[in-house]
């Protein structure tokens, strides 16, 4: 199983889309562990975009991040960051294929109304920002068994 960070961004919090972008994820079968309603300061979007510091775009997307709550998730399942990379779609609305988030709800190219961690080394790093020690829980669903393959010992 692979746990991963997924932020719904100002946009699609404004937009009143949270519910239906959980459920996306859920009907999918990735499991909900850690959900977080907050606002993002300035130092912690700093930090967590600071691969993109020095970019014409950075300033602007620091600006957006703080400017309105997001709900920040940690998503479980299997493969579960390629999967919601997948659902999510192209970076921009624009671009992005019918039937995923960015392309069902999105068009800008600076609205992009999600993130999600690309690799499991984000994935942990990025985890470790947003969720303290207890937030990000383990706990059995009942239907487990229907959604991945456990004859074998490992969900597939």
């Amino acid at each position: 199983m692979e746990t991963t960070l997924i932020i719904l961004k100002p946009d699609a919090v404004q937009r009143g889309l949270m519910g239906r972008i959980i459920s996306r994820f859920e009907d999918k079968g990735i499991q909900v562990v850690g959900a977080k309603f907050m606002q993002i300061s300035s130092e912690l979007a700093a930090t967590h975009y600071a691969s993109h510091k020095g970019k014409p775009f950075y300033d602007g997307l620091v600006g957006f991040m703080t400017s309105s709550p997001v709900l920040v998730l940690a998503l479980r399942g299997v493969g579960s960051i390629a999967i919601c990379r997948k659902m999510m779609g192209a970076t921009f609305g624009s671009n992005a294929d019918p039937g995923t988030i960015r392309g069902d709800f999105g068009v800008s190219n600076s609205f992009n109304l999600i993130h999600g961690s690309d690799s499991p080394e984000a994935a942990a790093h990025e985890l470790k920002l947003f969720f303290g020690e207890g937030e990000v829980l383990d706990w059995d669903r009942a239907g487990e068994g229907w959604i991945y393959d456990l004859s074998g010992g490992d969900p597939e």
